[in-house]
């Protein structure tokens, strides 16, 4: 799966921290009849490798399955083994990003600066996750579009909502991590494709626009 094109279709990005494997398989057909498309188990989740393996073997033909707080390289093969894709760190850790360029995962590894995202660009990151955006806000990334090759895939993740989603894309993320705003322990299916359906029908304006 091609990570532009997945995020091209439906920007979102879930984060389900603290999701249960009891109820992952159900999560997720939420999130799909939402028309989410990409899927983050944290690792400080409970039992998250046994979530990421469901998950990934429910829903792998149709979504990018993964894991959120990658913090060691060591992790990789793990999830990997679980039948995860996609590796998401919330710093800009090099050894982690050669492990699952080797595995031949999908990284979104973190950056808090220009200097962070130009090393992990570097060393042959094709995406970068801005963390936290909630602190720099989005004058920053639209700074730090100016500067970045045009074709760096951008994901603004941290205090986003419904409310001030679509200005993150505006400002030159491709897509967004959502956690909270889409999923908290105990919501329900129903309640998660309800919020996720809300995030996923505010970006047809940005599409109308473009």
């Amino acid at each position: 799966m091609e990570l532009r094109a997945l995020l091209r279709a439906c920007p979102v990005i879930s984060i389900l921290r603290g999701i249960r494997p009891d109820e992952a398989e159900s999560i997720g057909a939420a999130l799909e009849r939402a028309g989410v498309r990409i899927v983050e188990v944290p690792l400080n989740s409970p039992e998250p490798l046994k979530s990421i393996s469901i998950l990934a073997e429910k829903f792998s033909r149709r979504m990018l399955v993964g894991a959120g707080t990658v913090t060691a390289p060591e992790q990789v093969s793990r999830i990997a083994s679980a039948g995860g894709r996609l590796i998401v760190t919330p710093h800009a850790d090099l050894a982690i990003l050669h492990a699952a360029k080797d595995a031949g995962l999908i990284a979104i590894p973190g950056a808090l600066s220009p200097t962070e995202a130009f090393s992990l660009l570097d060393a042959g990151s094709g995406a970068i996750k801005l963390f936290p955006a909630e602190n720099l806000g989005v004058g920053m990334l639209r700074s730090l579009r100016v500067v970045l090759p045009p074709d760096t895939t951008v994901v603004a993740v941290g205090g986003i909502d419904a409310r001030n989603a679509l200005s993150w894309l505006e400002a030159g993320a491709l897509g967004v991590g959502v956690g909270s705003a889409i999923f908290k322990p105990g919501d329900t299916a129903s309640q998660v494709c309800a919020n996720a359906q809300k995030l996923v029908s505010s970006f047809e304006t940005v599409r109308e626009r473009a």
